[in-house]
């Protein structure tokens, strides 16, 4: 089943009387999977990931952290790739290509509770 996702990245500064409170807003999708993987648990090393197909197309992911994670989690494109050092508590959101038929989460140890929302 697909659904229409609508993502919206927001931020919001302020540094005394200055405030400002950018945002970025994705295409709409009318064919995301709007699908939630929740709990995840990554192991130790590399974890290759699909992403939702099932007549859906994905667009984007969101990585959602359990609270107090203390683990080194990198964003990998390939095994042989060195990856990006991603927030161990912070979410994160990321759009997604078209080719894109896996994404690879490293974890410096066991990671549980880890969400990822498909969009």
């Amino acid at each position: 089943m697909s659904a229409t996702s609508t993502r919206t990245i927001s931020m919001a500064f302020s540094a005394g009387a200055i405030t400002a409170t950018p945002s970025a807003a994705a295409a709409t999708n009318l064919n995301s999977p709007a699908a939630i993987a929740a709990p995840i648990t990554l192991a130790p090393g590399d974890n290759t990931i699909p992403v939702p197909t099932g007549g859906a197309v994905t667009k984007a992911v969101t990585i959602v952290k359990p609270a107090g994670n203390v683990a080194t989690i990198k964003l990998k494109g390939a095994g042989g790739d060195t990856g990006i050092v991603v927030d161990p508590t912070d979410p994160d959101s990321f759009s997604l290509g078209a080719s894109q038929v896996n994404i690879i989460l490293n974890a410096s140890t066991t990671v549980t509770g880890l969400v990822l929302i498909w969009s």
